[in-house]
């Protein structure tokens, strides 16, 4: 059986420099009827377990290390077994949210993770945040960009560990480079397209933020 996308959508808080946002967060679960990857578990380790089911859970996949994408893993992992990854970069966030407790593996660019027969291959796109990556999956048609792509721009980059430059270069040589037709399914909100956002990148730069 092919590898499908579900989804799954969670809501809870986002804290960063001292202030704290409700947030709605956009869970990816990648596979089939007998394995999975989940990438970005939010808020709700419970709800995300019970989404997986009796499915062999491969690995838990972070695209990045702000709270509200990282503070269902331990929970999740405790619960599956499944090794939580994270790019060394993002080490001091998630220390933030889990002191103590370190994520079980490290993402590179590059790397290939492979689930239900299909590849996912972690693009390291800094920006938003210094370990932020995508994952790339040509077989299925998308690439999940966390925060660093959405509808309608690039992610928020005024807080720490953020960088506005740095994530304009991310998406023009990582995302932008990309089929047209790829689907980005982003870490919050709805998905858009790389044809779809390709033509505004000037006016994001003019933009300045």
């Amino acid at each position: 059986m092919a590898a499908r996308i579900e989804h799954l959508v969670t809501s809870g808080e986002f804290t960063l420099d001292g202030g704290t946002w409700q947030v709605d967060n956009n869970v990816w679960i990648v596979g089939d009827d007998e394995q999975v990857l989940v990438i970005d578990p939010a808020h709700d380790a419970e709800a995300v377990a019970a989404a997986v089911g009796d499915r062999r859970l491969l690995a838990i996949v972070c695209t990045h290390g702000h709270n509200d994408h990282v503070n269902a893993a331990p929970g999740l992992a405790d619960r599956t077994g499944a090794p939580v990854l994270l790019h060394p970069e993002d080490g001091v966030l998630w220390q933030q949210t889990h002191p103590g407790f370190k994520p079980d593996a490290e993402l590179a660019d590059g790397q290939r993770l492979t689930v239900a027969g299909t590849e996912l291959t972690v693009l390291h796109t800094p920006g938003h945040s210094p370990g932020a990556v995508c994952l790339y999956a040509p077989g299925l048609g998308t690439v999940f960009s966390g925060d660093t792509l959405f509808a309608g721009g690039p992610g928020a980059t005024g807080r720490s560990f953020s960088d506005f430059p740095t994530i304009i270069r991310s998406i023009r040589e990582r995302l932008l480079v990309l089929p047209p037709e790829t689907v980005v399914r982003t870490g919050h909100g709805d998905s858009t397209t790389i044809g779809a956002e390709t033509p505004h990148l000037e006016e994001w730069i003019a933009r300045g933020h």
